[in-house]
C-alpha cells in the first residue's frame, strides 16, 4: 500500500514540507542511487521540517500516496510508483469521485468547489499511472485515484489539453511503458501564499511534476511546471487576483504553458525537500542557468 520508497532499488522518499528559505534536509541521502561525482555539499545541509507537516495527513492508496494539507484542503505533494513493464488496461466507467473517510470532510476540497463552473477535478496522480500488477490490484488502484485528496481544481482546457498537461503525462507513461522502466512520479499544486480565494479554498495557479527513474543504475530526474494563472482570473473577484499577480518572485507566465524547470527551483517554489531529486536533475546546468525552458512538444524534453 502507498508509495514505496525503495521502488527504484534504493531509498527515495517523497518530498516533504520544509521551512521557507531553509535548505533541504539530507535525511540520509541514499548515495547508492546517485552519481557521487556530482554531489554538491551545499545540498547536504540540514533544516528543520516545516511545522506545516503537523497540519498534513499522509494518505496511502494502492501504489501511491497523497500528503494532504489541512489548511489548504489540497495535496502538498503526491507520489506514485509506475511499473512500465506491468501496466494493466482498466476500462474507465465514468467519474466516481468521493471523499476519503479517513480524514475530516472539511480537510478536503469536495464537490462544492467544482459545481457549475469551468473547473475540472484534475487528477494529481494520473488515473492510469498506478494501474499495474494483478487485475484486482490494478482495478483498486484505478478506483483509488478518484478520491478528492488526489484532485486539484484545473481549468477545463488545461487538464484536457493533449499538447500540455495530458501531453506531458502521456509522454511520461509511454516512456515507462515502451522502455519497461520503473518510474516514481511526484506531482502537486504549487500552494502560493497569494493564490486567489474561491469557495473556501485558494485556487492554485501552477502545478509541478518531478519524474525519477534509473539511468545506467543511477538516479535520473526531470522537473516541470505547468501554469493556469491567466485562466482563473474570471473565476475570482478582481481584488482577490490583481492582474499580473504572481507568488514568490516568479516569472509572470501565461495560461496553458509548460516549462521544464530545474528541480532545485521546484524545491524552493514548493517549499518541499527533495535533495536526491535535485542532485539527479537531467537538466544541464548551462541550460538551467538561462531560466525556465518552455516546452511546445515532447521533443523538447531533456531526459
Amino acid at each position: 500500500m502507498g508509495y514505496e520508497t525503495d521502488f527504484l532499488g534504493g531509498e527515495l522518499p517523497m518530498p516533504a514540507p520544509r521551512e521557507r528559505g531553509g535548505a533541504d534536509p539530507s535525511a540520509q541521502l541514499d548515495t547508492a542511487l546517485l552519481d557521487t561525482a556530482q554531489l554538491d555539499t551545499a545540498l547536504l545541509d540540514t533544516a528543520q521540517l516545516d511545522t506545516a507537516l503537523l497540519d498534513t495527513a499522509l494518505l496511502d492508496y494502492v501504489h501511491f500516496s497523497v500528503r494532504l494539507d489541512q489548511r489548504r484542503r489540497l495535496a502538498r505533494v503526491t507520489g506514485v510508483n509506475l511499473d512500465g513493464a506491468n501496466l494493466v488496461e482498466v476500462e474507465r466507467t465514468g467519474d466516481r469521485w468521493r471523499l476519503d473517510p479517513r480524514v475530516p470532510a472539511d480537510w478536503q476540497a469536495g464537490p462544492e468547489v467544482y459545481a457549475d463552473n469551468p473547473l475540472d477535478r484534475g487528477h494529481l496522480v494520473r488515473r492510469r499511472d498506478p494501474v499495474w500488477g494483478d487485475p484486482a490490484m490494478a482495478a483498486r488502484a484505478e478506483s483509488d485515484t478518484f478520491h478528492y485528496p488526489n484532485a486539484a481544481p484545473q481549468v477545463a482546457g488545461f487538464n484536457q489539453s493533449k499538447e500540455l498537461w495530458l501531453g506531458l503525462e502521456d509522454h511520461v507513461l509511454a516512456f515507462g511503458e515502451t522502455e519497461g522502466l520503473r518510474l516514481s512520479v511526484f506531482t502537486g499544486p504549487v500552494l502560493a501564499l497569494d493564490d486567489p480565494p474561491y469557495r473556501g479554498i485558494r485556487l492554485p495557479r501552477r502545478f509541478f511534476k518531478v519524474v525519477a527513474w534509473l539511468r545506467s543504475d543511477r538516479l535520473a530526474a526531470a522537473g516541470f511546471v505547468l501554469d493556469q494563472s491567466t485562466l482563473i482570473e474570471a473565476l475570482v473577484e478582481p481584488e482577490s487576483a490583481p492582474p499580473g499577480a504572481v507568488g514568490g518572485g516568479l516569472p509572470e507566465l501565461g495560461g496553458f504553458r509548460t516549462f521544464q524547470v530545474p528541480i532545485a527551483e521546484i524545491a524552493e517554489l514548493t517549499r518541499l525537500a527533495m535533495p536526491q531529486l535535485v542532485v539527479a536533475d537531467r537538466m544541464p546546468r548551462a541550460i538551467a542557468a538561462s531560466g525556465w525552458r518552455e516546452l511546445v512538444d515532447p521533443g523538447g524534453l531533456l531526459l
